[in-house]
């Protein structure tokens, strides 16, 4: 039976409710108006689909958590990631390419671009050297001599984990954004300083209660999955967590193997650590998972 009184946001279920329906979009867009520029402030927003193909037969499928475009044309992909993955960073330039190609016009067409944004939620922290240890990283093309080079491509990336500020030193509504994501399933009133509407909102949309039966199922099972991945995957992807999954593997039930390889594969866990620790090929893997 689930204690808590807000649901975790950093479940599959909690993710879409919160900021992948059209009832809550104004969530989605106030918490983003945090993060973007004064020139790229979003009025109004729609929901695209988030599969993309690519232009030929063999181009691979791209699925995004959230992709919507900004009433002035502006595109935003919005990525949820509750690990670290192998290649993070190629799968976000190619995710981002996506919305950059869709953008061209048959006939006689000048190349003008719309802003392109994309926005990864990292439930963990990236332990690069080449990257300091902050909360929030913004990339765009630069020159060699650290000029930007082309505006309208940013990637952002918050690790949430590195925020660390308490409910009394919140400054302004990116702080309140970051503190409700990190903090909602432990807490169980919305703390006094979250006045504002869409913060009332916010609180009011994850309370298990007023779920129907259907939704705190779902949100059940997608607790349990993030609960499970979390346990499987600990810190990283190194030789003890090869270790513990072969034995999970070894030790599971059909179904469980099922499970816990689809979950792995969902979050971007590189197929090359799966096949090593169940010892088959590609063409096993594929066949087993009918994928």
């Amino acid at each position: 039976m689930l204690k808590e009184r807000y649901m975790n946001p950093f479940t599959d279920f909690g993710f879409k409710k919160l900021f992948g329906s059209e009832a809550n979009k104004d969530l989605l867009i106030h918490f983003l108006n945090t993060l973007l520029p004064p020139q790229h402030q979003i009025i109004d927003l729609s929901y695209t689909p988030n599969e993309r193909l690519g232009s030929l037969e063999l181009d691979r499928r791209a699925i995004f958590d959230l992709y919507c475009t900004g009433s002035n044309g502006d595109r935003f992909i919005v990525e949820l990631q509750k690990a670290k993955q192998s290649y993070f960073k190629d799968r976000s330039v190619f995710y981002a390419s996506f919305p950059i190609q869709e953008q061209a016009k048959k006939g006689n067409w000048n190349f003008q671009l719309s802003a392109v944004y994309l926005i990864g939620l990292l439930d963990f922290v990236f332990r690069e050297e080449e990257l300091e240890t902050s909360l929030r990283h913004e990339v765009k093309l630069k020159d060699q001599r650290d000029r930007v080079f082309f505006e309208k491509l940013t990637f952002i990336y918050l690790e949430i984990p590195n925020f660390k500020k308490k409910e009394t030193e919140l400054e302004g509504n990116f702080d309140k954004w970051l503190y409700a994501l990190q903090r909602l399933p432990d807490l169980y009133e919305r703390p006094s300083n979250f006045k504002e509407e869409v913060f009332k909102k916010l609180f009011e949309v994850s309370e298990i209660a007023r779920f129907s039966l259907e939704e705190q199922g779902g949100y059940a099972e997608s607790r349990r999955v993030y609960q499970d991945l979390k346990n499987a995957m600990g810190t990283s992807f190194g030789e003890g967590f090869l270790t513990g999954m072969e034995r999970g593997l070894k030790l599971g039930k059909e179904q469980g193997k099922q499970e816990l390889v689809h979950t792995l594969l969902k979050v971007g866990v590189a197929r090359a650590s799966i096949l090593e620790a169940m010892g088959w090929s590609l063409e096993e893997l594929t066949e087993w998972l009918g994928i």
